[in-house]
């Protein structure tokens, strides 16, 4: 049986260097970089245009790397308010051909256009089509992969770049899917790639056809899915525009000013995050049933853990108290490196007012009137300021002015 190719993912080509090109066209053709500010300790690069990419430049390079690489490199700071502005004309274009949008941050989306024939033609001029609008209307160029399942259309887009579209279908992923290194597919970061290489797994067509059982052992569930990946066996719809906007998760995070080298420290900064999530929480209407907390360390190295909430919550105590209990529980593993930044991510997200067990009404109860209180701090602050309410416990804590937001820079890579 042959299946449609009616799902498209479109990638914005370097994204952030791209708009800041049709910004200031005089920068067409130069070898520039967007790159975070040194002084807040954010000095990477966070996009490049084609050419500072055939000079070497890489995104996640600190700027000295990248400007030993490429010397005449420019340095641009990020202007994300027009990264929004410019997403959401891209996705009034892609709205145009279809209901059915997803996002994957402000640069990528997968759109299935299987209802659009009729009006649009086939998958493969639509495509043409949304390129051809995005370079005209915008200034913006896009690659698209146009397949039968998400993770092959999202292999397409990256196939070929810049500008370009790639067809991967039944009659020709192996050709083209099972060739491609195993971290090319979704959701396969370096620790799985690690062991994939110990037990010869270095192609997506050796993932396609490895033992299960080998996978488990490692991955679990997870390994059994990405299998299934490799094989084109993904059946995930595309979800309608106006539920992709809904959040999945709601995370702030934030680069100290200085290495926190004590737990009072890290509170500070896991209280002042807790409290940015909670309130968005909040406007969203939604409460947490977990909590992540990602950790970086002063060499660079990342990592986290996440737990379950007792019940679900949009209290700014209930999260602050259960990431620090993940912190302590990463100290106790023995990563008590000196911690460069810290992210605080309220997960699995519901609706204000969904079901909660009765045996959890006392816990409950105790959330509820927390969530209360920071319902009126809300108020206040709406009228005059955030800061206008500060905790204690934050008072000698210096904020850095370079936060991460899920909402306002829910940008991956460029």
């Amino acid at each position: 049986m042959h299946m449609k190719v009616d799902i498209l993912h479109c990638d914005a080509n370097n994204f952030y260097a791209s708009v800041e090109i049709v910004k200031d066209p005089s920068l067409r053709g130069k070898n520039l970089a967007v790159c975070g500010d040194p002084e807040k300790r954010h000095g990477i690069v966070l996009a490049k245009s084609e050419g500072a990419k055939a000079r070497g430049v890489k995104t996640g390079q600190t700027i000295r790397e990248a400007l030993q690489r490429c010397p005449d490199l420019i340095l641009l700071k990020p202007d994300f308010s027009s990264y929004v502005k410019y997403s959401k004309a891209l996705f009034e274009i892609y709205t145009s051909y279809t209901d059915r949008v997803e996002s994957f941050g402000l640069d990528e989306c997968w759109l299935d256009v299987s209802g659009s024939h009729t009006l649009f033609g086939s998958s493969e001029n639509i495509a043409e089509s949304i390129r051809k609008r995005a370079r005209e209307e915008l200034g913006l160029t896009l690659s698209v992969g146009i397949s039968f399942t998400k993770v092959f259309a999202k292999l397409g887009s990256d196939y070929k770049k810049p500008d370009a579209q790639t067809l991967i279908s039944q009659e020709n992923y192996r050709q083209i899917a099972w060739s491609l290194p195993v971290e090319d597919i979704l959701m396969v970061g370096q620790s799985a790639t690690r062991f994939f290489k110990t037990v010869g797994i270095t192609t997506i067509g050796d993932l396609a056809q490895a033992d299960e059982k080998i996978l488990t052992a490692k991955l679990g569930q997870t390994g059994v899915t990405l299998k299934q990946w490799a094989n084109g066996e993904n059946d995930d719809p595309v979800k309608l525009y106006y539920e992709s906007r809904k959040p999945e998760s709601v995370g702030n995070g934030s680069t100290a000013d200085h290495d926190l080298t004590t737990r009072e420290e890290c509170a500070a900064l896991i209280t002042a995050l807790s409290e940015r999530v909670a309130t968005r929480l909040r406007k969203h209407g939604m409460q947490g049933c977990g909590v992540h907390l990602s950790v970086k360390y002063n060499n660079l190295s990342v990592t986290g853990k996440q737990m379950r909430l007792s019940c679900p919550t949009a209290s700014a105590t209930d999260l602050k108290d259960a990431a620090l209990n993940l912190l302590d529980l990463l100290w106790r593993e023995g990563n008590s490196l000196p911690v460069r930044a810290l992210t605080v991510t309220a997960i699995y997200p519901i609706e204000n007012g969904d079901f909660v067990p009765s045996s959890l009404f006392t816990e409950q109860e105790q959330s509820i009137k927390h969530t209360r209180l920071e319902q009126s701090i809300d108020s206040i602050r709406d009228k005059y300021g955030f800061g206008i309410i500060t905790r204690g416990s934050l008072l000698k804590q210096e904020e850095s002015a370079d936060d991460y937001d899920e909402e306002s820079k829910p940008f991956k890579r460029q």
